[in-house]
């Protein structure tokens, strides 16, 4: 027993304990690079998220300063670089604006900020603090834009004057001379009904609401024109097609576009403010499928439809300034009157309201936005039936506007053109 005691107790003491003092040198050597690691792992993670922050006010910055572009399209005037730092600086206080450029993109804004990050534990390993960048570009591209004006005698003069001037404007800014941007504008004038051409795929001219050919006024209704007077005949134009201007698919071509703003005139015969035709055609200008197949994918290209008009939606036949007394009339060349109805009209405004607001729906759910902007003097339904068909978001009317005045519509076609340059590119 004694001598089993004696060497256990002789195995322990050749522990040696040198090993004991390694392994504590070791830790020695071992703790700064322990520390350094650790360092790098936090600070890495601070670096991380103050590039995140960056990120996120440099983003929110170029949107604002894209939505200035309409008043200053070539950064000339500082108004898009205020916007761009005000932004900046309010959701990221430390960043340092390093540059605000026209973009790459057609009609846009870049951005490019640094910020820098102090180091905790790295400065230990003599690491001097860092520094991270962010950019961002916004502005207009991917677009698919249709004008659906009112082209209703009301118009003709300085209210059509106005809006010509409004409409190439925007069409400046979203197809700028020189470019080829990614961007295509369209128009549909309409009235009582709306004109299209060989573009189409269908024959030319003017169409019903249920797709049949207009012929003026229709077939089942001629007994009553022949019934009345010469005197009353006379004030009747059976053709109230060829003076409206024909809707235009859409185009990247400019002056094509410009060109076919300026066919509109508001004058010759008319047959009525019939809106659900104009929507429905400026619809079907924006979609790919036939009739007009230039437009993309809703998943590519954002869609624009902004339609104005002064007029209620209405054919002659329900009072007001331009009513006639007698019947029928040059509002039987409309759209519904020439599908053989004469049901469409009058109380609660026929079925015209009620396929105004159907009509939109169709356009809302093929992932078109609408603008409505109804000009001049206009009675509670009609500023309500605008405030529906437009796209706003919920509690606001972000896409509807009231023009009194003539002079009113330049700056809400800017105003509109704000919102259409919301988009990182």
């Amino acid at each position: 027993m004694t001598i089993h005691s004696s060497s256990s107790h002789r195995q322990q003491c050749r522990c040696p304990k040198s090993r004991r003092g390694s392994a504590t040198a070791m830790i020695a050597m071992l703790l700064p690079v322990l520390l350094g690691v650790a360092g790098i792992a936090i600070d890495m993670g601070n670096m991380y998220l103050a590039h995140t922050r960056l990120q996120a006010a440099v983003d929110a910055g170029a949107l604002a300063g894209s939505l200035e572009l309409p008043y200053d399209p070539d950064l000339s005037k500082g108004i898009v670089h205020q916007a761009v730092e005000d932004m900046v600086t309010l959701n990221m206080s430390e960043a340092k604006i390093q540059s605000v450029v026209a973009g790459t993109e057609i009609r846009s804004v870049e951005v490019t900020a640094i910020a820098e990050v102090n180091l905790l534990l790295m400065s230990i390993l003599g690491i001097a603090d860092q520094v991270v960048e962010a950019k961002a570009m916004a502005g207009f591209n991917k677009l698919e834009v249709v004008f659906v004006i009112d082209n209703s005698g009301s118009m003709k003069g300085t209210p059509i004057t106005m809006v010509k001037q409004a409409s190439i404007e925007l069409t400046d800014l979203l197809i700028p001379d020189g470019a080829t941007p990614d961007t295509k504008v369209g128009l549909v004038a309409f009235r009582g009904k709306v004109r299209v051409g060989d573009e189409s795929g269908l024959a030319p001219g003017c169409y019903n609401a249920d797709g049949s050919k207009n012929e003026g006024i229709h077939e089942d209704f001629m007994d009553d024109y022949w019934a009345l007077s010469s005197y009353y005949r006379r004030y009747i134009t059976l053709d109230t097609c060829s003076d409206l201007p024909e809707a235009l698919p859409l185009s990247t071509d400019k002056d094509n576009v410009i060109n076919s703003i300026n066919t509109q005139t508001a004058t010759g015969a008319s047959s009525g403010t019939v809106i659900p035709e104009g929507i429905k055609w400026g619809r079907r200008i924006l979609t790919p499928e036939a009739p007009y197949t230039q437009a993309g994918d809703k998943d590519d290209y954002r869609k624009i439809m902004i339609v104005l008009t002064d007029g209620d939606t209405e054919d002659g036949e329900c009072g007001g300034s331009y009513r006639a007394s007698y019947r029928p009339n040059n509002y039987w060349t409309n759209a519904y009157f020439g599908s053989g109805r004469d049901d469409a009209h009058c109380e609660n405004g026929g079925v015209l309201n009620e396929d105004m607001l159907a009509e939109a729906q169709l356009a809302k759910d093929a992932g078109i936005e609408i603008f409505a902007i109804r000009f001049g003097v206009s009675d509670t339904v009609d500023i309500n039936l605008m405030q529906q068909i437009a796209s706003s978001k919920p509690g606001t009317d972000d896409h509807y506007f009231n023009a009194p005045s003539v002079y009113d519509i330049p700056d809400i076609f800017k105003q509109i053109g704000k919102q259409l340059g919301w988009r990182l590119l």
